[in-house]
C-alpha cells in the first residue's frame, strides 16, 4: 500500500514527456471520429447519393457470399435484396432521388 502511494506521488511530483491521456489510440479513434462524422454530414445533405450508397452496400453482399469472400446467412441476403429492390423503387418513382451524374 505503502508503494502504491509512494509511485503516486512521484508521477504527480516529476512532468511526464506525454500530456495525460494521450496515447496513439486516442489519435486513431480521434481520424476515425472525424470521418464518420464527415460521412455522416455528407450522406445527410446528400438524400440521393445517401440512397445510391445504401443500395451499393446491400448488392455487394450477394457477390461476397457467391465468391465466399464473407459468408453470410440466407436471410441476410434476402434482406439486402429487398433493401436494394426497394431503394431502386424509390429512384424510378421519385425521380429527384436519382443520383445525378454529369
Amino acid at each position: 500500500m505503502e508503494q502504491v502511494a509512494h509511485d503516486r506521488a512521484k508521477r504527480e511530483k516529476s512532468p511526464s514527456q506525454e500530456p495525460l491521456g494521450y496515447s496513439v489510440a486516442n489519435e486513431e479513434t480521434e481520424w476515425l471520429q472525424s470521418f464518420l462524422l464527415l460521412l455522416f454530414r455528407s450522406l445527410r445533405k446528400h438524400p440521393p447519393l445517401f440512397l445510391d450508397t445504401v443500395k451499393n452496400l446491400c448488392d455487394i453482399l450477394n457477390p461476397l457470399h457467391q465468391l465466399g469472400i464473407y459468408k453470410s446467412n440466407p436471410g441476410v441476403i434476402g434482406l439486402g435484396g429487398l433493401v436494394s429492390s426497394v431503394a431502386g423503387i424509390i429512384t424510378v418513382a421519385c425521380p429527384h432521388m436519382k443520383l445525378k451524374t454529369h
